[in-house]
């Protein structure tokens, strides 16, 4: 619509534009042209009506003048002519139309100087009363013309015409109009034309739009949804189900040995076999239930309201059809495929969709731990003590980090492993050690809301990417905001990223303001991101990582707690070192900018 609104501006200023050029033009031509047809019945008349003694000094008589009269009086009746006379360059009339006005003289008007002086007709539209006529002129507008008696380079006479100029006016506004209606409807055209095009091209984008939205909520091997978009709807049957008072049922499957299947026959065997499970997984899922992508090899499956029993007869049909088809690639043996699952139920196993997908991720577990090619059900648990029940979710809950992304659930257990450390070096007391240990585990639970295209990515983050893994810390910070008695655990979580000179995110939070147990984690959070590698770098080795450790104090880090750190690590017998199987750090050091450390 702006465009569209550009363009009729653009139109009408170009019409009015046009209409005062072909204004212009029009006057002129049609000027031209009646000043020439004029000039020349005034020749005629001088030819037949005027001799060179006439325009001598007493030369006219009375009855020569009373032939010019008629003579200028038959030149009047050429349409438009109101009134004609013969004037000295003096300006005295010689001669008029109604011989009236003969003898006295008419007003010098800058037109009459200009046609004596300058030996050329003058010609102009204007006002009766600046039209230097010596007769009464009944009309609005006057084409008043000045044309010189010429001989020898010397004017003798002037005859000078007025002539009604409503006419040509009225010729030059029908010429403007009819410009201005022809460009109007051209402009009227071209704007249709334009909408049409806009609108279509609109409806186009909209639709692309649509579509890129809705691939963003799909898996693009399998096209069922992806992790995101099943959490989503799991925190809308839940709402739901809230509303009905009703339940709904909720596995989580987990292809076994899918990971040596991929290793052993390549991607295109593994991609082939999570087609396969997606296409029976439509087939046999309950009416109405929700499932997709979940992890690497995992799927979720959320029934619709009020329908949670039939999940379980859903995933026995699906075990069963599945074990029914056999894969081979070349000259493999024809091979089984099959799953483990966990199935819980809101509200018997949870209320909250962090409960239920923590249960889930136990109970499959279990199924797993058993040997695989099993299904467990979640079991209705009586009520328990809160700190055993909160116990138990936050096991989900690094469950849950595992099933999303195996390097965080690894570097979160280092992370654990190094704060602890840290708290026992500053002699903190149990419960306090106990909290921090757990902040450690969950620092990036968060992460499992974070696409697997930048949480994996090989490379460096973009700008927008990196502003997206910040938001880590405060969906961490929400997933357990509404357990209980866990203030630690939430500090540590939403502050883990806080710089000592207050340039950390998300709070800008700076020195002592930063909680303890959040500045504990930032030193050992930095240590392990240096001694592991991770999908974009490798590792770098302890000692290095320890110097940037101490190069870090005192403005990403806390000096003190660095520097209790770093000591123990190199003069304590049982300092934890780093897992990373790729051999704690070998390969060239990656060099960071300024004094960040991870």
């Amino acid at each position: 619509m702006l465009v569209l609104a550009a363009f009729l501006v653009i139109v009408g200023v170009t019409a009015s534009g046009q209409a005062a050029l072909v204004t212009a033009d029009s006057s002129t031509t049609i000027l031209n042209a009646t000043v020439s047809a004029d000039a020349a019945a005034v020749r005629s008349f001088v030819g037949l009506n005027l001799t060179q003694r006439d325009l001598e000094p007493n030369g006219l008589s009375a009855e020569r003048r009373a032939v010019l009269q008629q003579g200028l009086f038959l030149l009047t009746d050429r349409g438009g002519i109101l009134h004609a006379a013969l004037l000295s360059p003096t300006g005295a009339v010689l001669a008029s139309d109604d011989g009236a006005s003969v003898g006295r003289t008419a007003p010098i008007t800058p037109g009459l100087t200009s046609a004596v002086q300058g030996l050329h007709a003058d010609a102009a539209i204007v006002r009766p009363e600046a039209a230097g006529a010596i007769a009464a002129l009944t009309t609005d507008s006057v084409l008043r013309e000045y044309l010189p008696i010429i001989e020898s380079g010397k004017v003798y006479a002037v005859v000078a015409v007025w002539r009604d100029a409503a006419p040509i006016l009225a010729q030059l506004d029908e010429g403007r109009i009819r410009v201005v209606v022809i460009t109007l409807t051209a402009a009227l055209v071209s704007a249709l034309l334009l909408f049409f095009v806009f609108r279509s091209a609109q409806q186009r984008l909209t639709s692309q739009t649509l579509q890129l939205l809705e691939a963003a909520r799909h898996d693009p091997l399998t096209a069922a949804l992806n992790h995101g978009s099943l959490v989503e709807a799991l925190a809308a049957q839940v709402e739901a189900a809230q509303a009905d008072s009703k339940g709904i049922g909720v596995a989580l499957l987990d292809l076994d040995n899918f990971g040596l299947l991929d290793n052993t026959y390549g991607h295109t065997a593994g991609d082939h076999v999570l087609i396969e499970v997606v296409r029976l997984l439509a087939a046999w899922v309950p009416p109405g239930a929700t499932f997709g992508r979940y992890g690497p090899d995992e799927f979720l499956v959320i029934t619709a309201t009020g329908d949670e029993a039939a999940l379980e007869p859903a995933v026995k049909r699906l075990r069963t059809t599945l074990a029914e088809e056999t894969l081979q690639f070349d000259d493999s043996e024809r091979l089984p495929v099959t799953f483990s699952a966990g199935l819980c139920f809101y509200p018997t196993n949870g209320e909250s969709v962090t409960s239920l997908l923590s249960i889930t991720a136990m109970t499959l577990h279990e199924a797993k731990a058993s040997g695989g090619d099993a299904i467990r059900v979640a079991e209705a648990r009586p009520a328990e003590l809160w700190y055993v029940k909160t116990f138990n979710i936050l096991e989900g809950l690094v469950i849950a980090v595992d099933t999303k992304d195996r390097y965080t659930r690894r570097h979160s257990e280092d992370v654990a492993r190094y704060a602890d450390f840290l708290a026992r070096r500053l002699d903190l007391d149990a419960d306090t050690r106990r909290a921090i240990r757990n902040a450690g585990l969950l620092h990036d639970i968060g992460k499992i809301g974070i696409p697997d295209a930048i949480l994996r990515k090989p490379g460096s983050l973009t700008a927008a990417e990196y502003a997206i893994v910040k938001q880590h810390v405060a969906l961490g910070y929400a997933i357990v905001r509404d357990l209980p008695d866990l203030d630690l655990v939430r500090a540590g979580i939403r502050h883990h990223h806080e710089r000592w000179d207050g340039k950390g995110y998300l709070d800008e939070l700076a020195a002592e303001e930063i909680p303890l147990v959040a500045r504990i984690l930032a030193v050992g959070d930095a240590f392990s991101a240096m001694t592991t590698t991770r999908p974009y770098r490798k590792s770098i080795k302890v000692d290095e990582a320890l110097k940037r450790l101490e190069d870090a104090a005192g403005s990403q880090l806390d000096a003190r707690l660095v520097e209790v750190f770093v000591q123990g690590i190199r003069t304590t017998a049982e300092a934890p070192l780093p897992t990373d199987p790729s051999g704690h750090g070998s390969g060239q050091p990656l060099t960071l900018p300024g004094r960040q450390v991870a």
